[in-house]
């Protein structure tokens, strides 16, 4: 049997060369573990931004009605309140995403150079997170709510 490097390793190669081939493998899984984990991270980080835009929205909606309704004579401090609240939904959210780019890129970085070294073996690149997607999707979503609030245009304003 061929044991050279490269050569395929199975039950009956040897010990030592079995040993490398799964502690390779174990390093290439644990790679796609911490992604996993990062992608659960920003689902965190999605799930408290929303929760802060919808409740803010909410707030500003709730408030607008009754001024428009002439049940509340101003509701300028809870419509501020609201729409600070959307706006600190989409900061969290964008601090979120670029930790989630940077810790990304340096965990790619990572996997490349111990493949570079031999350590772990060849593996297509990482997917596209979807979780990023989403995360994208929603700062978009906040970011045109927030200019519909503020400026009373678009299909949330007055």
């Amino acid at each position: 049997m061929d044991e050279r490097a490269g050569a395929h390793v199975d039950a009956r190669s040897e010990p030592d060369r079995i040993s490398v081939e799964l502690s390779g493998r174990r390093t290439a899984l644990s790679l796609q573990r911490t992604r996993m984990a990062a992608d659960r991270t920003l689902m965190a980080v999605i799930r408290t931004s929303l929760s802060l835009i919808g409740f803010g929205f909410t707030i500003f909606q709730v408030f607008q009605k009754l001024h428009e309704a002439q049940l509340l004579k101003r509701a300028q401090a809870p419509r501020n309140f609201g729409e600070a609240l959307v706006l600190l939904g989409i900061a969290a959210l964008a601090v979120g995403i670029v930790y989630h780019g940077r810790f990304m890129i340096a965990l790619r970085r990572e996997r490349k150079q111990l493949n570079a070294d031999g350590l772990i073996p060849a593996e297509p690149q990482f997917p596209v997170s979807q979780t990023l997607i989403i995360a994208l999707l929603l700062l978009l979503l906040g970011l045109g709510t927030i200019v519909s609030m503020t400026f009373s245009v678009g299909p949330f304003g007055d």
